[in-house]
């Protein structure tokens, strides 16, 4: 009989050194406990913790969990549970020792991050890929691209945006904790305590930290770190949402990653900016570490540089992509109604979009460094996606944008011309534009007509998102808000 994947997984060539490896540093690092942790379908960190004596045992059977940890384990607003009931089946979760780190804020502590299966004894496809797995789909889709499209691959790099808040008596949102006043080195002095400590962890946990600055909003930062494989990123991402929660706590504040806390001040966003490129190489960044001692796997501190960029120019216009970058704008900007369900993910994510003049993207258009379109050319040789913000699943939207690039290499999908003026000015002189879904709802409705996108949450996935966001659109459209009850309980007679 034929292997399943998860015999394949467990068998693969070298992951018996990688496992004994492992235990080398855990045993150098005093680490006494383990996270085994997997991404749900909103983004949010799941999992299991072991003692550190386990861990080859786990590394080889495993761990299982419920299916529905992967829909957050959450009912619906009838009392059902999303996705899967009481009668599934339990996933597997198989440790993957290339991303062992261990915690900075607990060094007794390691982390890794899991790829899920199917249950062994499942009558049904048994120990195959779990399809409701976001980040082993994304490697998944991010190997088949490549094989499509002669070794070429997704680089990328996030702009999380996010908010530090106060807390009142009862631990609940009390403001932010500086001035709304954009790139304020003062307003960002006063979070130099905060923000260094983000730097710290992220550092030894590999993040090669670049830039960051004050924005505009209460208490809001932005910190980047260098741009790198898709999935290592979205890994990273997720890392750094984790380390801004434990520092919170620390500092008795509220690490705010909702999109839209406060009208009036710009949200939250996480623009994406991307490259298609083939070659390169891996190399370590110690990120501050001994490079001969790092805290964990050298896979976590490595990013790929080098190699030929398909989206620099290659024409006279030194403003203009290349052939290929035209192409996979041009499958891009024909999804964005569909992606904008991936990137705009909450109810809240559409008060970013209504609250007009804060650069948030509402069109369907690209630029050159035009922020008044949902894609703008920020730099030569890489695009920055703009229609998704801080409460993204960051592997949900590289598995989209791949899917969405494919389409636009496959059938040559032309862009048009980019926008030089503000899009707002253009369709005052005649310009027609379609605009982007204004509601969650519309955004799924746009979602259930696009095949290609819904690729991109192939299996089980697209189920479970639509009827994860589908309940999130019914509980709003069912609640009586504050709102209501203000503007409609004193209008008649």
């Amino acid at each position: 009989m034929a292997k399943t994947d998860i015999e394949k997984f467990v068998s693969a060539a070298g992951r018996d050194a990688q496992i004994k490896e492992v235990r080398k540093r855990i045993n150098e690092l005093g680490i006494e406990y383990l996270y085994l942790q997997f991404v749900s379908v909103t983004g949010r960190i799941c999992g299991k913790g072991i003692p550190a004596d386990h861990w080859e045992s786990v590394a080889t059977k495993g761990f299982q969990l419920v299916y529905g940890a992967t829909v957050n384990l959450f009912t619906n607003r009838h009392g059902d549970y999303l996705g899967y009931g009481p009668e599934a089946a339990e996933l597997v979760g198989i440790p993957e020792p290339d991303t062992f780190c261990q915690l900075p804020w607990d060094k007794r502590v390691g982390r890794f991050y899991c790829t899920l299966f199917r249950n062994r004894e499942e009558k049904e496809e048994p120990g195959a890929f779990l399809t409701s797995d976001c980040r082993g789909n994304l490697r998944r889709i991010h190997e088949q691209f490549q094989k499509d499209h002669k070794g070429m691959h997704l680089r990328c790099g996030t702009e999380p945006e996010m908010m530090w808040l106060k807390k009142d008596e009862e631990g609940k949102p009390n403001g932010g904790y500086s001035n709304p006043y954009c790139y304020h080195i003062d307003q960002f002095e006063s979070l130099r305590p905060v923000y260094m400590k983000v730097l710290e962890y992220c550092r030894f946990m590999g993040l090669d930290m670049i830039q960051g600055d004050h924005e505009d909003a209460p208490g809001q930062l932005e910190l980047n770190w260098t741009y790198d494989d898709v999935l290592r990123n979205a890994d990273r991402l997720t890392t750094y949402r984790q380390i801004c929660a434990q520092v919170a706590r620390e500092f008795n504040l509220i690490a705010c990653f909702m999109t839209k806390p406060f009208m009036g001040v710009s949200a939250s966003g996480c623009h994406h900016n991307i490259s298609l490129w083939t070659g390169g190489r891996d190399k370590v960044h110690p990120t501050g570490n001994d490079p001969k001692k790092l805290p964990g796997a050298k896979e976590n501190y490595q990013y790929r540089s080098g190699g030929t960029n398909y989206f620099m120019p290659d024409t006279k216009d030194k403003q203009l992509p290349g052939k290929v970058g035209l192409h996979a704008i041009g499958g891009i900007v024909s999804h964005l109604s569909a992606l904008t369900a991936i990137g705009s993910s909450t109810v809240n994510s559409y008060r970013r979009l209504w609250d007009t003049g804060f650069w948030a993207p509402i069109f369907a258009d690209w630029g050159f460094q035009n922020r008044t379109t949902g894609l703008r050319i920020s730099a030569p040789g890489r695009f920055e996606y703009r229609s998704v913000d801080s409460m993204v699943n960051p592997y949900l939207m590289g598995a989209g944008i791949l899917k969405a690039c494919d389409d636009g290499l496959k059938n040559k999908l032309d862009p048009g011309k980019p926008e030089e003026r503000n899009i707002y000015e253009a369709m005052e002189s005649g310009k027609k534009v379609k605009k982007l879904p204004m509601s969650l709802g519309d955004s799924l409705e746009a979602l259930k007509k696009d095949k290609v996108i819904q690729s991109a949450m192939p299996g089980e996935m697209y189920r479970l998102y639509h009827e994860y966001k589908t309940d999130e659109w019914e509980r709003f459209m069912h609640t009586v808000s504050d709102w209501d009850q203000e503007t409609y309980m004193d209008c008649l007679p």
